[in-house]
């Protein structure tokens, strides 16, 4: 294997150039990723995006199969949910239906009701009575509202709201060296407390790259894409174990920061103040030689790093969106994009035999895809291929299947 992937903070640096070559076929490039099948009106052509996209899955897909061997087609998993479900575009609405682009009094925003309980504070929000189930009554009312003021009482409120020009990282995400690692196993551990799509990804790759992964739960809180298609779940969560905890018991916190402190790995999505309320310091595991993955809407830091976002309105915060008229880009696409970066960065990391606190805000990463913002022309002879799927190669197991078998493991 190439020396330069032994440390994350040089392909860090690699994946921050530019990315300008192998350009003469992009165009087609994305038209057969089946992401491309995705972004546009419903009722017009699938449309092409900022070539920045096509490129970086690519080149990601190229430093996991150069540290690995595996083999994946970055730009393909843009399309998996899409594929499962059976989603499509609707232009201005998110593939997946939660998420709207609108044109707020100075600028687009994006509203996402992926949680039904939010719905409940769009009164608050706008500081007037309105129906807000009636999304035509709420469009109405964000078109003459400014970007600014929604944006502070959103974050204020816990709403997701993507608002673009807002993202100033230059890379797609920091990195905080720790100390050497003290590894005792011979198989990497990886634990899990990522949902929805993001970080179980990232544990899917590494997965699939050798690593054993244990997937923890709440009890209270499972896992939202458990409710999803099933095929979905299956794809991005088989293979691995399943603890599932009662966060709100003592005795089980103990077993949970014992089970961590064996970990080489940790991967999570949430902002760092949750994981601290059950007695885990991210910095405090990363200077103990662990890798830390963190993957969240606004990075650990920053003026929006405490507010909400999923994978649609992320990536308008962070500019990866088109204009005239407006569209998403394929399906929430800075999760899938996130989970890979992570996916990559975590494994350069374990070679390096340190421990790194890896930060990836979702819409730098979406910030870092659109690159130069340069789109290949339309070509009508392009085909245009449906999104797919990777083979579902076994079934996820039950919430908390393995509890027993890894509470003799680990105490």
């Amino acid at each position: 294997m190439n020396q330069r992937f032994n440390d994350p903070q040089t392909v860090l640096v690699r994946l921050s150039e530019e990315v300008g070559q192998d350009v003469a076929d992009i165009g087609s490039r994305w038209a057969m990723s089946g992401a491309m099948s995705l972004t546009g009106e419903s009722s017009g052509p699938p449309r092409q995006v900022p070539m920045g996209v096509t490129l970086r899955m690519e080149q990601l897909a190229t430093i996991i199969e150069e540290i690995t061997k595996l083999s994946i087609d970055g730009p393909a998993l843009l399309g998996e949910r899409a594929a499962i479900a059976g989603l499509t575009r609707q232009g201005s609405r998110s593939v997946g239906g939660h998420a709207q682009l609108v044109e707020s009094i100075d600028k687009p925003i994006c509203i996402n009701f992926a949680r039904p309980d939010d719905l409940l504070l769009i009164p608050a929000w706008l500081k007037e009575e309105i129906d807000p189930n009636n999304r035509k009554e709420l469009l109405s009312a964000l078109e003459k509202s400014e970007s600014e003021q929604l944006l502070k009482q959103a974050d204020l409120l816990g709403i997701p709201l993507g608002v673009p020009d807002m993202e100033e990282r230059k890379q797609p995400a920091q990195l905080t060296e720790g100390k050497t690692s003290n590894k005792r196993t011979a198989k990497t551990l990886v634990i899990e407390f990522g949902s929805l799509w993001a970080s179980p990804l990232c544990g899917d790759l590494l997965r699939r790259s050798g690593c054993r992964v244990i997937k923890i739960e709440s009890l209270a809180r499972p896992d939202g894409a458990r409710r999803g298609p099933t095929g979905f779940f299956d794809l991005l969560n088989g293979g691995k174990e399943s603890l599932a905890l009662d966060f709100s018991d003592d005795r089980s916190l103990e077993f949970l920061r014992k089970i961590v402190k064996e970990a080489d790995v940790i991967v999570e999505g949430s902002r760092p103040r949750a994981l601290r309320q059950l007695g885990i310091d991210a910095e405090k595991e990363v200077e103990a030689g662990k890798v830390w993955i963190s993957i969240t809407g606004y990075g650990r830091t920053g003026p929006r790093s405490k507010g909400v976002a999923f994978g649609d309105d992320a990536a308008v915060s962070g500019g990866l969106f088109l204009k005239d008229p407006l569209s998403f880009i394929a399906d929430a696409v800075a999760d899938p994009s996130a989970g890979v970066l992570a996916a990559t960065l975590a494994l350069s990391a374990l070679k390096s035999g340190k421990g790194w606190l890896i930060d990836i805000p979702l819409s730098a990463v979406a910030n870092w895809m659109l690159g130069t913002g340069e789109t290949p022309e339309e070509v009508a002879e392009n085909i245009v291929a449906e999104p797919r799927a990777r083979k579902i190669e076994i079934s996820a197991t039950k919430i908390g299947q393995h509890n027993s078998q890894l509470k003799n493991e680990f105490s």
